[in-house]
C-alpha cells in the first residue's frame, strides 16, 4: 500500500510539474462555444460554464495545492521545532508557557480555527496559508518537545555539556536529529490533511478567489451543476481524494519503516 501511495503522489506531482507541456490550454482561457462539454479526447475532463478546459484547471490546481502544503508544513515545522525544542530542553516556566499556549490552540477544532483566522485576514491564497499554518504548528511543537525531553538526559548530551558545548549547539547537533524520523512521518501524514483543509476553506469561499484554479473552489463551482454536468465537480474531487489517500498510505509506510515495532517486526 505504501507503493500505491507513492505512485499516486509521484504521478500527481509529475502532472503538476509538467502542466505547461501536458496541455495546450491555459487555466483561465475562455472559450464560450465549448462551454459545458462532457469529457472527450479534446477535453479529457470536460469544460466548465466558461468553456475552460477542466483537465488544465485541475492539474494547475494540483500545483497550487502541493505548493500550499509545502509552505504550510515548512512554516509549521519551523515554528514547532523552535518552540518545542526550547520548551523540552529548558523546561521550567518556558515549557509551561509553550505548552499552555499549544493547549489553547488544541481547544479549537483545526478547521474552525482556520476559518476564523482566514475570515479575519480576508479571503485569499496567502491568508489561507497563514490560517492553516497557525493551526498546524502546535502538534509539531508538542511532538518535538516530547522527543527532546526523551533525549536531553542521555549520556551523549551529558558528554557534550561536559565538553563545554552551549545549549544551542546541543539542541541543534545532538538532540534535534533524533526528532527527524517522527517529524518526516508526521509531515507525510499531514500533507494530505493540509490539502484537504485548504480545499475546504476554498469550498466555502475563504481560500483563493476566482479565477484561481484551486481544487476546492472548482468543486464548489461545479456542485450546483452536479446532476446535469457531473464532471465539473467530480474530477477536482477525485484529485483531492487521490492526494489525501496517497499521502496517508505513504505516511503509514514510512511510520512502519522508521519504527519496526509498529509493523510487528521483532528487533
Amino acid at each position: 500500500m505504501g507503493v500505491v501511495g507513492f505512485i499516486f503522489i509521484l504521478s500527481i506531482i509529475i502532472l503538476a510539474i509538467f502542466a505547461d507541456q501536458l496541455t495546450a490550454y491555459k487555466p483561465n482561457e475562455f472559450n464560450i462555444k465549448d462551454r459545458l462539454q462532457p469529457p472527450s479526447i479534446e477535453h479529457p475532463f470536460g469544460t466548465d460554464t466558461f468553456g475552460r478546459d477542466l483537465f488544465t484547471r485541475v492539474i494547475y490546481g494540483t500545483r497550487i495545492s502541493l505548493m500550499v502544503a509545502g509552505v504550510v508544513l515548512t512554516a509549521a515545522v519551523m515554528i514547532g521545532m523552535f518552540l518545542g525544542s526550547t520548551a523540552g530542553y529548558l523546561g521550567g516556566g518556558i515549557d509551561e508557557i509553550v505548552m499552555r499556549t499549544t493547549d489553547m490552540f488544541f481547544a479549537f477544532p483545526p478547521l474552525i480555527l482556520a476559518m476564523v483566522v482566514n475570515a479575519a485576514l480576508g479571503p485569499s491564497l496567502s491568508a489561507a496559508i497563514v490560517a492553516v499554518a497557525i493551526t498546524w504548528w502546535p502538534s509539531y511543537a508538542r511532538m518535538i518537545r516530547g522527543q527532546v525531553m526523551a533525549s536531553r538526559n542521555h549520556l551523549y548530551v551529558d558528554a557534550a555539556r561536559s565538553l563545554g558545548a552551549k545549549d544551542t549547539r546541543i539542541i541543534l547537533k545532538h538532540v534535534l536529529p533524533n526528532s527527524f524520523n517522527p517529524t518526516i512521518v508526521q509531515l507525510t501524514l499531514d500533507a494530505g490533511f493540509v490539502i484537504l483543509t485548504v480545499a475546504g476553506l476554498s469550498f466555502i469561499g475563504l481560500g483563493p478567489q476566482p479565477p484561481t484554479s484551486e481544487l476546492g473552489y472548482m468543486v464548489n463551482e461545479g456542485r450546483q451543476y452536479i446532476l446535469s454536468y457531473w464532471w465539473w465537480a467530480t474530477f477536482p474531487g477525485i484529485f483531492i481524494c487521490l492526494l489525501v489517500v496517497g499521502f496517508n498510505l505513504f505516511g503509514d509506510f514510512l511510520r512502519d519503516l522508521f519504527d519496526p515495532r509498529l509493523s510487528g517486526i521483532d528487533i
